[in-house]
C-alpha cells in the first residue's frame, strides 16, 4: 500500500481503545488526503460527507467514552462504492443516466450494517460504469489512478476502483464494494491491498443497484485478509471475531496447470513464483494440477457469459440514451441485447454443471492459488482512447 494509507484495523481499534487515537482525528485525516489537491481525491470520490463524518466521529468518541463500542469498526473511515443507496441521496452507479433519479429511500442493507457498526461513511467512492469493466475507467466522473508509479497515472483496476484507492491511499481505512467478475479482487489486487468475494448472497444485496443478478455479491476491500475478515463479518450479520491464522506445514495448495497461469507480465509470474516459493519453504505442498472445468468456462463465456444479457434487462429502459453512456460499457450491454433466450439457459446450465463437477472431482487440495489479474496496471491514457477495452 501506499505510505499514507491507514494502518490494518485491529491496530486502529487498538487505539482507539488505549485512547491514542480518536475518531476525529482518523477521520480528519482522511478528509485531508481527500482534499489534497495533489492527489486523487476528486475522482476517487463522487460526494464527500465531510461534515457528516465529523459528525459522526465526533459521536462515535462520545460514546466510546461511555464504554459503547459497537465493533472493531467504530470509528473508523469507510468509503461507500457508488452503487448502493445512502439515504436521502441519488444513487448514480457511475452513470450520467441516473444522476436525475429519486433520492433513496433508505440505505442499503450493507450500509446499514456498517453504520450499525458503528463505522464512518466518509463518502462515495467512483466506478466503472455501471460497474461493467475491470479497467476502472469513467468519462464522466474521471478516473482515478493507481496509488503506485503516480508519474505513469495507470488504471486503478474496477468496477470497485475508487474504493481501492480509497483504501490503498489513506482515504478510509476499508471500502465497501461490488463483485460480479472480478470488481473488487481487480482492483484490490492492482492496488496492493486486500479483497474478497463472499460466496453469493451472505451479504444482502437490498438496495445495491444491479449488473448481474446471477453473479453480484458484496464484498470488503482493506489494508489485509484480517481486515476483509473482519468487515466480512459485519457485513454478514455475524459477530466480529479475530481471524485464526492456519497452519501452513501440509497446506495443500493446488496450482492449475492451464490458461490461468499462461502469457503472464515476467512481474507478475515473478512475483507468484516467489510467493509459491516462500510457501513451499515453510512446508506447504504446492500440488500442479489439470482443471478441465476453467478451460470450459472460458470456453462457453467467450461471448461475454452470463453478465451481458442481465445487464440488458437492467438497462434497456435507457439504452437509447447512447451518447451519455460510455462506449465500452454500452458495447457490452448491447451484447446481451442480441443473445437468444435459449443461448442465456445453456450458459446458466453449463455454469452449474461445472460447478458441480468441479464439486464432485473431490481434488486433493486445501485451496487454488493463481493470480488475480495476469498484468501489471498499465497506463490510464492509452486505454481511455481506445473503446475496446
Amino acid at each position: 500500500m501506499a505510505e499514507a494509507a491507514f494502518r490494518p484495523i485491529a491496530a486502529l481499534a487498538q487505539e482507539l481503545a488505549e485512547g491514542k487515537a480518536t475518531s476525529r482525528r482518523l477521520v480528519e485525516a482522511a478528509l485531508a488526503r481527500i482534499a489534497d489537491a495533489g492527489g486523487e481525491g476528486g475522482r476517487v470520490f463522487t460526494k464527500v460527507h465531510a461534515q457528516g463524518a465529523l459528525l459522526a466521529a465526533d459521536a462515535s468518541d462520545r460514546l466510546r467514552k461511555e464504554g459503547v463500542v459497537p465493533s472493531p469498526l467504530a470509528g473508523l473511515p469507510v468509503s461507500i462504492k457508488d452503487l448502493f443507496d445512502i439515504a436521502g441521496e441519488v444513487t448514480t452507479a457511475g452513470s450520467k443516466v441516473l444522476r436525475d433519479a429519486a433520492p433513496a429511500t433508505a440505505d442499503a442493507v450493507a450500509v446499514a450494517r456498517l453504520r450499525a457498526a458503528g463505522a464512518v461513511v466518509i463518502g462515495r467512492s467512483n466506478m466503472t460504469e455501471f460497474a461493467f469493466s475491470g479497467i476502472g475507467i469513467n468519462p464522466h466522473y474521471g478516473t482515478p489512478a493507481n496509488p503506485y508509479d503516480r508519474g505513469k497515472r495507470r488504471i486503478p483496476g474496477g468496477s470497485s476502483s475508487g474504493a481501492a484507492v480509497s483504501v490503498a491511499d489513506g482515504m478510509a481505512a476499508f471500502a465497501l464494494g461490488t463483485d460480479t467478475g472480478g470488481s473488487v479482487r481487480i482492483p484490490a489486487a492492482l492496488c496492493g491491498i486486500a479483497g474478497f468475494k463472499p460466496t453469493r448472497r451472505r451479504v444482502p444485496l437490498v438496495g445495491a443497484f444491479p449488473l448481474s443478478t446471477t453473479l453480484d455479491s458484496v464484498g470488503p476491500l482493506a489494508a489485509t485478509v484480517a481486515c476483509c475478515a473482519t468487515v466480512f463479518q459485519v457485513l454478514a450479520g455475524e459477530p466480529p471475531r479475530p481471524l485464526a491464522a492456519g497452519e501452513v506445514p501440509g497446506l495443500r495448495l493446488g496450482v492449475p496447470k492451464n490458461h490461468m497461469l499462461e502469457d503472464l507480465d515476467i512481474e507478475v509470474a515473478e512475483a507468484f513464483d516467489a510467493a509459491m516459493q516462500r510457501l513451499s519453504r515453510r512446508g506447504a505442498v504446492i500440488v500442479p494440477l489439470a482443471v478441465p472445468e476453467f478451460d470450459e468456462a472460458a470456453k462457453a463465456n467467450r461471448g461475454g457469459g452470463i453478465s451481458p444479457p442481465e445487464a440488458y434487462a437492467v438497462h434497456r429502459k435507457w439504452i437509447d440514451r447512447e451518447q451519455e453512456i460510455d462506449p465500452r460499457v454500452l458495447e457490452r450491454i448491447l451484447r446481451g441485447g442480441s443473445l437468444l433466450a435459449a443461448d442465456y439457459i445453456d450458459l446458466l446450465a453449463t455454469r452449474n454443471r461445472l460447478a458441480g463437477r468441479f464439486t464432485r472431482a473431490n481434488y486433493d487440495i486445501d485451496v487454488l492459488v493463481m493470480p488475480t489479474v495476469p498484468r501489471i496496471a498499465p497506463p490510464i491514457e492509452g486505454l481511455e482512447r481506445n473503446a475496446e477495452t
